[in-house]
């Protein structure tokens, strides 16, 4: 896929992965470059082929970035219900299942106010549970990321008309 030209129907596949998986998994290398998996809830794509996320557990994660930049992102459309029953009983996908965003990722930064703010709005429907208080309230460091190349998760025939 063309990066800068599909990067609204990228975003939209990522979109919709979070809202039913409610996390993304992120790919980073140890300093012994053995691979590291961290799920990450909290990424918020931009319309300029960027993103951040906020890092406020993730320990491993935040070190083997310190020491390489690289990162893949992988978003998967969890929804059973409509959206892997629709394509299954079509035989195709009406949308890619899943993509990969592979980037550089910045240095740790403090959140402003305005990512601070779209983050609440987006966990809003928690508020007042203890979980939220745990979890999200105190969302303070995040890091950017500046996406350069994407994949597609392809799923033979099922795919193959999208890859057009």
């Amino acid at each position: 896929m063309d990066l800068i030209n599909q990067w609204p129907e990228i975003r939209q596949i990522f979109e919709d992965a979070g809202q039913s998986s409610f996390s993304y998994s992120i790919a980073t290398v140890d300093a012994n470059g053995y691979p590291h998996v961290t799920p990450i809830g909290s990424l918020i794509l931009r319309d300029d082929r960027t993103g951040y996320y906020f890092e406020k557990f993730p320990v491993q994660l935040g070190a083997n970035l310190d020491k390489n930049h690289r990162v893949a992102v992988l978003a998967i459309n969890g929804d059973f219900q409509s959206f892997w029953l629709e394509a299954l009983s079509a035989g195709k996908f009406k949308t890619f299942p899943g993509m990969r965003l592979m980037g550089k990722a910045s240095a740790r930064r403090e959140a402003t106010e305005e990512e601070i703010k779209s983050w609440q709005q987006r966990v809003s429907f928690a508020e007042g549970l203890k979980g939220h208080e745990i979890l999200w309230k105190n969302m303070k460091t995040v890091r950017d990321i500046q996406f350069d190349s994407c994949r597609p998760v392809l799923c033979g025939e099922m795919t193959a008309h999208l890859r057009q």
